[in-house]
């Protein structure tokens, strides 16, 4: 009962703020057949040399139909990333493949489906502004939020 009640707490918490924190050094951001992340941005803790992101695919629909990934970059990049997976397109993944510009990226995943990525503290610098976002045929119009 205790769990549940913790559970309930956590999805009330993320729902209202639209923020997620990791915890012990892991989290999870959901999707599904929309154009949205369950979360709106994301803080990651100080403490963690690295935090695992588990990525799912809530809908019913395919990849092909509805697909989505997870992408971290530098703020700055992602536009031009962005540019560039358009031109790689489905059959290049919507993304470019070995993009220097990219810390962190997940497959393409469709509904039913899960992946993980890790975050390692040491590919992000203080001084720098970083953002999630989704390069599937240009979702990061709307599929993007900063990572403090």
């Amino acid at each position: 009962m205790r769990f549940l009640f913790s559970m309930a707490f956590i999805v009330v918490l993320i729902s209202a703020n639209e923020s997620v924190y990791a915890s012990e050094c892991s989290l999870e951001v959901t999707t599904g057949d929309n154009l949205a992340y369950s979360v709106s941005e994301i803080s990651l803790p100080s403490n963690c040399e690295e935090v695992a992101v588990t990525f799912k695919h809530l809908g019913s629909l395919p990849a092909a139909v509805m697909g989505h990934n997870f992408v971290i970059a530098k703020t700055s990049d992602l536009q031009p990333i962005q540019d560039d997976a358009n031109k790689a397109g489905m059959a290049g993944g919507w993304l470019l493949a070995d993009d220097a510009r990219v810390i962190a990226a997940t497959k393409i995943i469709g509904g039913g489906e899960s992946t993980e990525l890790i975050i390692k503290s040491s590919s992000l610098s203080s001084s720098e502004q970083y953002s999630f976002f989704c390069t599937v045929m240009s979702h990061s119009a709307v599929m993007r939020g900063p990572i403090s």
